[in-house]
């Protein structure tokens, strides 16, 4: 036992848990917080934003390109729900991000005394955004929240997690056990009969096909594997998205899979819940088997024949040892899946804008470097265009679609991967929601390249009003600043690209630096994705 601040012992337990990197924004709460946290600079690495939601998308970020936990701080109330559509997307998105707030003194709490930063139950609304939330009620608590927080996001689906903790409590001085002991993580046991049936199935299926999501995406290999033995096509959409790698010949991005839909015998979901291809059809000649750690994941869009309630890291091995016994020899689908896939580029080719900056963009990042998407023309093209090679280097929002997400998220996974090229796209809409983080990234010398489409327009919202409302464009005509001069006056590289040459040499100058880079691209209107959206029931 010793004698600590609730400060203290917030950031010793965070350091217990292997935390060293924090993302945040100090205040008067959080005050005895950022005084420990000055104490042990050399254990822990602070990112300090100009905003809010800043700092909780630099920690999704974070997350998303390392597959652990992130941490960000900020003060209570306007603070943290600033913070709120970054941790609702961590929330979309299966991310391990740990909110920490602060919050008024214990005694006012619930009072409507008009303290300052004062909301009506912040702990009410963080439980509705995160997996777990409690808060910390005095400075012995802190271990054991923080062990549990870091627990609950080890258990079953990861989430983010959250804890308040009054600023009386940072600062009051108590005997604190930093060795409390913390349960193990919960993870559930594989029913191994469920597997042997699964096995089975996929042993005997004719044309068996594999999609994947967040869930799959620590069993790359395994995948990969078990998909050569079956010569089973395997798909991601965007959280999928390189499992397999898609350079093999039998992966397939998203709306390529519809053709083999058509006579798929036997698919195998694994971490992700079908939600598109549910809508192409199911009959009695197609079985389901979904695997996923969350028990109420299962049938939430189309019903399984069979499920599996475990984690994929658990199943996988074994499933494809057991499907081993049950398999044969099968004939390859090469030119099957080489066909599939020139169709796919025939019908593509009309999105030539899209596609040449994905290409030159996918050429620059080399093997292995993170690109992060955007809600612009060229980011959604990405989602079923752009060739992902390794998991977790392609970053998106999945379904919450959060505008202007982007930016700031690629700052936090350039943090994470420091030494791997990270380039994250925007249009010029999207980017203006968090561009005051390029003072951050100058400061800390995060090395993001990004790559604005400036259409002078809220490009998708008007492209709808143009093409669904008879032409009625309301509230989507921007007017913008001069991007360039913009971020020379932030202290950071500035470039204007009116070719994919002078992209290419503007994206390699701004890899070789540590201060961050913004090319902006100067488009008009491009092609629209639309038609793939919904591509049509064939089954049933």
């Amino acid at each position: 036992m010793q004698k600590m601040t609730g400060g203290e012992a917030v950031v010793k337990s965070l350091i217990a848990n292997g935390v060293d990197t924090l993302f945040g924004l100090p205040g008067v709460q959080n005050d005895w917080l950022y005084n420990a946290l000055y104490d042990h600079q050399d254990q822990i690495r602070v990112i300090h934003t100009r905003h809010e939601q800043g700092a909780a998308y630099m920690a999704l970020g974070y997350a998303m390109a390392t597959g652990g936990p992130a941490v960000y701080s900020i003060v209570p109330g306007p603070g943290f729900l600033n913070s709120s559509a970054a941790l609702a997307t961590a929330y979309g998105l299966n991310a391990k991000v740990l909110c920490l707030s602060g919050q008024i003194p214990t005694h006012t709490i619930g009072q409507e005394l008009g303290v300052l930063h004062e909301i009506n139950d912040q702990l009410g609304i963080m439980k509705r955004l995160t997996k777990w939330a409690e808060r910390v009620n005095s400075p012995a608590e802190a271990p054991l929240l923080i062990g549990e927080a870091f627990r609950q996001m080890a258990s079953g689906r990861p989430r983010p997690t959250a804890l308040e903790i009054p600023m009386d409590i940072l600062s009051s001085r108590k005997a604190v056990d930093l060795d409390v002991p913390i349960a193990p993580p919960f993870n559930p046991v594989v029913d191994t009969d469920r597997v042997e049936k699964a096995a089975d199935w996929l042993g005997n299926a004719k044309y068996p096909m594999i999609y994947c999501g967040t869930g799959a995406l620590e069993v790359s290999a395994e995948i990969r594997a078990l998909a050569e033995a079956l010569q089973a096509p395997v798909v991601g959409y965007r959280t999928g998205q390189g499992v397999m790698d898609a350079r093999h010949e039998l992966s397939l991005h998203l709306p390529p899979s519809h053709e083999y839909w058509k006579k798929t015998d036997l698919v195998l979901a694994i971490g992700t819940n079908l939600r598109v291809p549910a809508k192409w059809g199911k009959d009695d000649n197609l079985k389901i088997i979904q695997i996923d750690v969350d028990p109420t994941a299962h049938g939430k869009h189309v019903k399984p024949d069979l499920t599996i309630t475990a984690k994929a890291e658990d199943v996988i091995p074994l499933l494809a040892q057991r499907t081993a016994v049950y398999n044969s020899k099968r004939a390859s689908i090469k030119e099957e899946m080489q066909a599939i896939k020139q169709q796919w580029a025939a019908d593509t080719a009309f999105l030539e804008m899209q596609g040449s900056y994905l290409r030159l963009i996918r050429q620059e990042l080399g093997e292995d470097g993170i690109f992060l998407d955007e809600l612009t023309q060229v980011g959604f093209a990405s989602r079923i265009m752009y060739p992902t090679y390794h998991p977790r280097t392609y970053i998106s929002t999945g379904y919450q679609g959060t505008l202007g997400y982007g930016f700031a998220t690629g700052l936090g996974a350039k943090v994470a991967m420091p030494d791997k090229p990270v380039v994250a796209i925007a249009g010029d809409g999207g980017f203006m929601f968090t561009m005051q983080e390029l003072a951050t990234a100058v400061q800390h010398k995060i090395g993001l390249v990004t790559i604005i489409f400036n259409n002078n327009a809220y490009g998708n919202v008007q492209q709808m009003q143009k093409g669904l409302y008879d032409g009625k464009v309301i509230a989507s005509d921007l007017v913008n600043p001069d991007f360039v001069a913009m971020a020379k006056a932030f202290g950071a590289n500035g470039v204007r690209a009116t070719t994919l040459d002078e992209c290419r040499s503007a994206m390699q100058q701004g890899f070789e630096s540590d201060l961050p880079t913004i090319i902006e691209v100067p488009v008009g209107e491009v092609p629209s994705i639309d038609r793939f959206r919904n591509m049509g029931k064939v089954r049933g």
